[in-house]
């Protein structure tokens, strides 16, 4: 008989495996806390650090960038979706086999621009040896894979920004997720590059199931259309791993009702991981107010997107059904709100929207998220607006 849950539970449960229902303790890393979230999504670093900072009681920007450059605990490479993520940088050996191993589709460039697969495992290796130890820019790091390759590795052919890069530059996700890259601290304002510490990765298929199950144990239950959209990766494989898994006994289906007791649907859990908060009397879900900002991993990950975002959230929080361009207000659980903070010196300005009344009780606790932020970005004040964000998606 399969078990049925509610939202409330579904939603309570990921809350508080991501440290958004209660903070993390001022003991807890900030690589622990990264990998309960599945990666940081760090393509602007000012929102991966809010990201770890608002689910701590104590942890900084200053010491999201510590775990990064000092004692690397942290990683900064290419994650799920090829975009830039903060990873465990113990985990790596996961991630550089479960990612290589999601097939992609076919390439974007024209077949004259295109690498072959032997030339692709040569810059990929060219790029690790090159970045061994060291810290190079994007143009040095060029020069060394031409060196190491042929001139081939060189041609100007892709076309980017109104120009053109090498032709080995449409590997760099690839080199980055099996483990041959990653970001090093700035040089001035030039990125630079470096190869994190050398490891074994996990046998591809043995990765691909766990970083299913990890994924089941911080967003489940969910489906492989949820999983697939999370992952970039295409619906069909996404099915397949789930009936693989289903078979060997390595997941478990649940039944989720919506609210009112509506039937959403059946989905999937990690075998065993049956624990969900208790229903009924106002139990079974999560009180409280919380600012996430941009790209936040749980405002991408969790589904349905539509329970997520309800009613005018779903209008006003997400940009073309895309979940991320705006940093948005939780309470009790579900988007209610965005809001855009701005930054002047030493004192930061939080507007917030809420797009509905707020209670007494909310509106305090809502300060106390504001004041949160200001701690996390280390400013010596932070000022709370309620009222209307005029800036634009990703702005």
């Amino acid at each position: 008989m399969t078990t049925s849950i509610t939202w409330d539970q579904a939603s309570a449960r990921r809350l508080e495996r991501q440290f958004l229902a209660i903070s993390a303790p001022e003991d807890v890393p900030a690589a622990e806390v990264v990998a309960a979230m599945l990666g940081a999504h760090a393509q602007v670093m000012s929102a991966a650090e809010l990201s770890v900072g608002v689910r701590s009681t104590a942890l900084t920007r200053a010491d999201v960038r510590s775990a990064l450059w000092e004692d690397r605990s942290l990683v900064k490479t290419h994650g799920p979706r090829g975009t830039v993520h903060l990873l465990p940088t113990a985990e790596l050996p996961l991630w550089c086999a479960a990612l290589p191993a999601v097939p992609s589709g076919t390439s974007g460039q024209a077949p004259d621009v295109r690498l072959s697969e032997k030339q692709a495992e040569e810059v990929v290796a060219a790029i690790g040896d090159a970045l061994d130890g060291v810290h190079l820019t994007i143009d040095e790091l060029s020069e060394e894979v031409v060196a190491r390759t042929g001139p081939w590795a060189g041609d100007l052919v892709m076309p980017a920004f109104q120009a053109l890069w090498p032709r080995w530059r449409q590997v760099l996700h690839r080199a980055s997720q099996s483990g041959a890259l990653c970001f090093g601290p700035n040089r001035g304002r030039k990125v630079t590059y470096t190869r994190p510490p050398h490891f074994a990765p996990l046998p591809p298929d043995e990765a691909v199931r766990e970083l299913l199950r990890r994924y089941l144990h911080a967003y489940g239950p969910s489906t492989p259309a949820w999983f697939a959209k999370w992952l970039a990766a295409p619906a069909g494989w996404a099915g397949r791993l789930f009936e693989r898994m289903a078979e060997a006994g390595e997941i478990e289906r649940v039944g989720v009702a919506g609210v009112g007791g509506a039937w959403m649907g059946d989905a999937w859990v990690a075998a065993g991981d049956m624990e969900f908060p208790a229903e009924g009397r106002g139990l079974g879900r999560v009180r409280g107010v919380r600012l996430l900002p941009y790209f936040d991993a749980y405002g991408i990950a969790a589904q349905p997107r539509e329970r997520l975002f309800p009613g005018d959230a779903y209008r006003r929080a997400l940009a073309g059904g895309q979940a991320g361009n705006y940093p948005v207000l939780l309470v009790d659980g579900v988007v209610a709100g965005v809001w855009h903070q701005r930054r002047q010196g030493r004192r930061t300005t939080v507007t917030v929207e809420p797009l509905g009344r707020l209670t007494a009780r909310q509106a305090r606790e809502l300060g106390e998220r504001v004041e949160r932020v200001g701690e996390v970005l280390e400013v010596a004040r932070a000022e709370l607006v309620v009222g209307e964000v005029t800036t634009g998606p990703h702005a």
